[in-house]
């Protein structure tokens, strides 16, 4: 099954409503990119901004921490009614802990890697997890080139997943999601894309996700 979450990292923060709506009948889920201008140097919607946008938008959400401290927040947004969380390996601490916490609200639970992270690293807690992100970029900013070296990263993951958990683990990539690149990624086992720039500077952003979703059928 193939899944298309763009992210409103690039979309038009002052007509946010109007702009999720535009892409809200073609879209799987919303991707909400939480920054906290410390784990990367950027900052983007606060909690409460968030529970906001949870609560207003008809599709699940699927929120991406890219924050410093997501043993002690990231439950909180799965208690605003978040359908997937997502945290960075990176900066926490009881990893185990904070994936119990997020699934006892409901929400699925994610872990992210950032480029320079071995997948290795994820072994020991793959079991408890519903999906893993391979960040195809650097986290921080949208924009920015697609990093191709990473489809072995995504390999590797597709059949660790397939192998060990019966494909029921989702494998998402993040950064630089366009026409041209979704097929490479979805070639490479990903299931799940998050497209920022691609969806929102597109004339016609529900369109937009349709097309992906096709290209990344084609490969």
């Amino acid at each position: 099954m193939i899944r298309i979450c763009p992210s409103i990292l690039n979309a038009d923060r002052n007509n946010l409503a109007s702009e999720i709506k535009r892409i809200s009948d073609t879209s799987d889920l919303l991707h909400l990119d939480v920054m906290d201008n410390i784990f990367v140097p950027n900052k983007t919607f606060s909690l409460e901004e968030s529970r906001k946008i949870i609560s207003e938008t008809s599709i699940p959400v699927d929120v991406h921490l890219m924050i410093a401290d997501p043993d002690e927040q990231a439950h909180l947004y799965a208690k605003c009614g978040a359908a997937s969380v997502t945290f960075h390996l990176e900066a926490s601490k009881r990893p185990h802990e904070t994936i119990a916490m997020i699934a006892s609200e409901g929400s699925r639970v994610g872990i992210a890697l950032k480029p320079d992270t071995p997948f290795e690293l994820l072994a020991p807690i793959m079991s408890e997890i519903d999906m893993v992100l391979i960040m195809t970029v650097e986290p921080g900013f949208g924009g920015q080139s697609f990093m191709a070296d990473m489809m072995s990263k995504v390999s590797q993951a597709r059949a660790e997943i397939d192998r060990k958990y019966f494909g029921k683990i989702w494998l998402q990539v993040d950064g630089g999601i366009s026409l041209e690149t979704i097929a490479v990624a979805s070639a490479a086992g990903a299931d799940t894309f998050v497209a920022g720039s691609a969806v929102f500077k597109a004339d016609n952003p529900g369109e937009m996700v349709e097309l992906l979703r096709t290209a990344a059928r084609s490969n």
